[in-house]
């Protein structure tokens, strides 16, 4: 028996998880020394009211404590795969790491990279259980994993740079410019999946979407993959970058979904992310 983990960076709930046959371990929202659990004790509209009345939120990982627990009960039925938010855009990774060397398990433990977050993470999970159930084993599993990770394509476009401000994402002669331009700012995922870097900044959103759209196509992605929209509180935003996409990519999967909390903390209301993923060939 094979025991699946993730998080909620993945955008699945514990109780949907649960639901379909595997588990969540929620990361951590924090803003005005209050600690709370993504999704579980704080959904997206709550953290947003909260960044209304002055709240600058973080994130943080799971605590080591809860993973020990999980991978203890877990391994005594089969091996257990913890598919994590990107290395260096979380510490998801690396206490996960952390926890599976301080315990002892009777089945092995892969804690495994997904060099992404969000809807191709939550894909990946997709992926992963399908093979479960088809009898795969964890290294044909990883295998399935590491080549649809490489197709990942993902940018974010924050659209308050106040907020970005506060947090101290940017300086503030930069919030002053582009709040005063209307300056639209592109942030791209790098290959390693560690941070965000600029891709562009532009003066309308259609003209940003536009470049990620033709960004896409240069490297390979085309109707076959799988498309992620997500927003914060940005329903219109992410319709129009759902018909700009529908025009370049005819008869894709393209899904629109709310960004979680944590993802909320990064970047900031009314933010957008475009994200591409091929899992349905492999």
């Amino acid at each position: 028996m094979l025991s699946i983990i993730t998080d909620t960076s993945s955008l699945y709930t514990p109780e949907q998880a649960k639901e379909l046959g595997f588990h969540v371990v929620p990361l951590h929202v924090l803003y005005n020394g209050i600690s709370k659990r993504d999704l579980v004790e704080i959904d997206g509209n709550g953290l947003l009211e909260e960044i209304k009345n002055g709240a600058v939120p973080s994130s943080s990982q799971p605590s080591i404590g809860e993973k020990i627990d999980l991978y203890e009960q877990l391994s005594k039925l089969g091996a257990v795969l913890d598919i994590t938010m990107a290395q260096g855009l979380s510490g998801t990774y690396d206490s996960a790491l952390m926890a599976k060397e301080q315990i002892y398990t009777v089945y092995p433990v892969t804690v495994y990279n997904s060099m992404t977050l969000c809807g191709p993470q939550r894909a990946l999970v997709d992926l992963a259980f399908d093979q479960a159930k088809k009898g795969k084993t964890i290294e044909e599993i990883v295998s399935v994993l590491d080549q649809a990770s490489q197709t990942d394509r993902s940018f974010l476009i924050p659209r308050d740079f106040d907020y970005l401000k506060r947090g101290g994402r940017i300086k503030n002669l930069e919030a002053k410019v582009g709040s005063f331009l209307k300056l639209i700012p592109v942030m791209k995922k790098t290959a390693d999946g560690q941070a965000l870097e600029i891709f562009s900044i532009d003066r309308t959103f259609k003209k940003s979407v536009s470049k990620i759209i033709a960004s896409m196509k240069e490297q390979g992605v085309s109707v076959d993959y799988r498309f992620y929209i997500g927003h914060a509180d940005n329903f219109d935003d992410a319709q129009k970058a759902k018909a700009l996409l529908e025009n370049a990519f005819e008869n894709a999967r393209i899904e629109i979904v709310e960004l979680t909390p944590v993802f909320i903390a990064q970047g900031g209301p009314g933010c957008v992310s475009i994200q591409a993923i091929q899992i349905d060939s492999l």
